[in-house]
């Protein structure tokens, strides 16, 4: 089976029990009435991009669906955690892409997606051969890998949260499902 659709989602969920917490962000993110299978990295060459709300409606319950998922849960009161994922489409039908996926504690946002982002181009680029510099930050790289003609996308869905106070669990989800 090589999935046809891709599309990202995020989700945050606070619960009493870890495993509560979870399910509250499986359903923040519309993914909670699937069989949710981990993959690795690959988009596959052609595999469109859709709409989180436009996938979701694709996924019949119950299917065994395949995801480059990531997650955190903490009961600390007030930590930072995120989950994310980077992905990075070539130009051409004919190549795969890359997913990335991260965790993190005492992250932004903002730092944590650009990092998923920048992994999933950095593997990408160097499959497909593209000269830079790593050291380079990555804006700089973002605008090389898009200027060469051959990273048409970059992209990333990032989820944080910080622990309850009330000490429930609070768990987050990043993934990219993969609809046949």
């Amino acid at each position: 089976m090589v999935p046809r659709y891709f599309f990202l989602t995020k989700g945050v969920g606070r619960h009493k029990d870890q495993l509560g917490s979870f399910e509250m962000a499986l359903r923040d993110a519309l993914i909670e009435r699937i069989n949710l299978v981990t993959v690795s990295s690959i988009v596959p060459p052609g595999c469109k991009l859709v709409t989180k709300e436009k996938g979701a409606q694709m996924l019949k319950p119950g299917e065994i669906t395949f995801v480059v998922m990531t997650r955190g849960a903490t009961d600390e009161p007030h930590r930072l955690l995120a989950s994310l994922v980077g992905v990075a489409i070539p130009a051409g039908k004919e190549k795969y892409g890359y997913l990335s996926e991260h965790h993190s504690f005492g992250q932004t946002e903002e730092t944590t997606g650009d990092y998923a982002e920048d992994l999933a181009a950095t593997m990408l680029a160097t499959t497909m051969g593209i000269s830079f510099n790593p050291a380079v930050a990555w804006d700089e790289r973002k605008q090389l890998f898009k200027s060469s003609g051959l990273i048409i996308k970059t992209a990333n869905v990032t989820q944080s949260a910080t622990g309850d106070k009330g000490r429930l669990w609070t768990s987050v989800v990043a993934a990219a499902v993969l609809v046949p």
